[in-house]
C-alpha cells in the first residue's frame, strides 16, 4: 500500500493514507482494507441499534457501498469516528423508517378491517367473504378521484413517504394529507354500497 509522506506507524495515521489512497487511485483495494479493520467497529454499532445479526450485517453493507461513494470526494480527518457517526446514523434511518412502515401498517390494517366489517353475503364463507371485499376494495380505488387514488396507491401500496408524494405529484402536504383522509372515508363508502 502506498503511504503518502513521513512514516506510518498508528492506526490512524495508517487509516487516512488508505483514505488518501482511495480518493486519489479509486482503487478499491484500499477501501476493502478500511473495511477489514472496521468491520467489527461498524458491526457492533448496527447490532447495539438493530439488534438483529441479519440486519447489522445487511447495514454494514449498505454502509460501506455508500462510502465507497461518498469517501471519493469527502474531506475526512479521523476515519474511525466518522465511520462510527456514519454507521450510527444510518441505522437510526432505518429505525425511523421501520417506525414509520409499521405504524403505517397497523392504519392500514385498522381502516381493511373496518372495511371488512361491512356485512357482505350471510351465506358466504370467511375466504370468499375477504375475496369479495378485496375485490370491492380494487374495484372502489379506480372509483376514486384521480388525486385521491394516486394518493392511496402511493402511501398505502407503494409505501412512499408523505414528501415523497409531495414531491412526485406536485402537492402541498395539507393537500397530500386530504386526499388520503378522503379517499379513505369515499372507498370506505364505495365499499359498502357495492352490490
Amino acid at each position: 500500500m502506498n503511504q503518502t509522506g513521513g512514516h506510518i506507524n498508528d492506526a490512524q495515521q495508517a487509516d487516512e493514507a488508505l483514505l488518501e489512497a482511495y480518493r486519489k487511485l479509486g482503487e478499491p483495494e484500499y477501501l476493502a482494507e478500511l473495511y477489514r479493520r472496521h468491520l467489527h467497529l461498524a458491526l457492533g454499532v448496527c447490532m447495539k441499534y438493530l439488534k438483529d445479526a441479519a440486519a447489522a450485517q445487511d447495514a454494514v453493507a449498505d454502509v460501506f457501498e455508500k462510502l465507497a461513494k461518498d469517501l471519493r470526494d469527502k474531506e475526512v480527518e479521523q476515519f474511525k469516528p466518522w465511520l462510527y457517526t456514519v454507521t450510527k446514523n444510518h441505522c437510526l434511518q432505518l429505525l425511523r423508517k421501520e417506525q414509520v412502515q409499521v405504524g403505517r401498517t397497523k392504519e392500514y390494517t385498522q381502516f381493511l378491517e373496518s372495511v371488512m366489517e361491512t356485512e357482505v353475503e350471510p351465506h358466504l364463507h370467511k375466504e370468499d367473504e375477504k375475496e369479495l371485499l378485496l375485490q370491492r376494495l380494487e374495484t372502489s380505488i379506480e372509483a376514486l378521484n384521480p388525486d385521491q387514488r394516486q394518493c392511496i396507491v402511493l402511501f398505502y401500496i407503494e409505501g412512499k413517504s408523505y414528501k415523497e408524494i409531495v414531491d412526485q405529484m406536485g402537492l402541498t402536504d395539507m393537500q397530500v394529507k386530504s386526499h388520503i383522509q378522503n379517499g379513505k372515508r369515499n372507498l370506505k363508502n364505495l365499499i359498502e354500497k357495492r352490490p
